[in-house]
């Protein structure tokens, strides 16, 4: 019995000649223009594949064909995460490999949409990648604002000073961030330079709205650190201690104060509870359409 994959490929063989019918009077030749060449059938007929980067194992989920990582762990059961970088599976190391295949079968809606999800993502991510010379254009509190290098300048105290041209015109950014560096500097110069002043408005702003929720929360914070994860936008320890990114400051003011209330939020209950939710409501009470646009917007990639 022939494979479903060899009965496809059947279709695409030729058909036997057929027997020749008797001749027509010649017509003269039409030239056709050429169309673009036609497809490979392999490219066709293979399936689209995400793969991820550390993979040892393969699997075909629907009709696609997912390389993960998979890693054998101190666990109870089998687990699924979908990153960026593609699909890792963990498995304890008693469960067979055939077990591992049928779960991840049995979760192939589930496995391929969130692959696709974290693939758009990247794409955006990419798309959103900064150019660093003059002109080049970043997100500060939710509005773009253009880098002009600025050598007439020396900016020492600040590095870069924020312009606003109230009478710009309707679509074209308002903002423009004067940077004292020569024409000639490098990009990695140019990024570092918006970095630098980015994080210092970073500080500025968080220790306002610090100041600003934690009396509304009955709670006291202590000490204010920046962090650049990848990921994680905020933490904060019983000790009072609170650490935020400074890439929050890409994001509209209500998501960064999201994220402030979220983390003093902590200091009352250390958990995800819902009586922590309804502390978190109880000052930002549209929290679930804040901390959407913080898991769904790209922002500029930083290295």
């Amino acid at each position: 019995m022939r494979s479903p994959l060899q009965l496809i490929l059947d279709l695409f063989d030729e058909p036997p000649a057929p027997t020749a019918p008797r001749a027509a009077p010649p017509v003269a030749a039409v030239p056709v223009p050429a169309g673009p060449p036609a497809e490979p059938l392999a490219r066709v007929l293979t399936p689209q594949a995400f793969r991820h980067p550390e993979a040892n194992r393969e699997i075909l989920l629907g009709d696609l064909v997912v390389g993960y990582a998979f890693r054998r762990a101190r666990r109870k059961n089998i687990g699924f995460v979908v990153g960026a970088e593609g699909l890792v599976v963990s498995a304890p190391r008693w469960v067979p490999l055939t077990e591992v295949d049928a779960a991840l079968r049995a979760k192939t809606r589930w496995i391929t949409a969130k692959l696709e999800q974290a693939r758009e993502r990247q794409q955006r991510l990419e798309a959103a990648r900064i150019e660093w010379r003059d002109g080049a254009t970043f997100p500060f509190l939710g509005e773009p604002v253009i880098v002009v290098i600025d050598p007439r300048h020396d900016f020492r105290e600040t590095g870069a000073v924020l312009h606003t041209d109230a009478e710009a015109l309707p679509g074209v950014p308002r903002l423009t961030l004067h940077v004292g560096l020569p024409h000639t500097a490098q990009p990695a110069q140019v990024r570092d330079a918006v970095q630098a002043w980015l994080m210092r408005q970073a500080r500025r702003l968080f220790t306002e709205r610090l100041d600003h929720f934690a009396p509304r929360l009955g709670v006291q914070w202590r000490k204010l650190s920046l962090s650049s994860a990848g990921t994680l936008w905020g933490s904060a320890h019983g000790s009072g201690a609170i650490r935020l990114n400074w890439r929050l400051v890409h994001f509209r003011m209500p998501v960064i104060d999201y994220v402030v209330a979220h983390e003093l939020s902590h200091l009352r209950v250390m958990d995800h509870s819902p009586r922590f939710w309804e502390t978190v409501a109880s000052v930002v009470p549209d929290y679930p359409a804040l901390r959407a646009q913080l898991k769904d917007e790209a922002l500029p990639p930083w290295h």
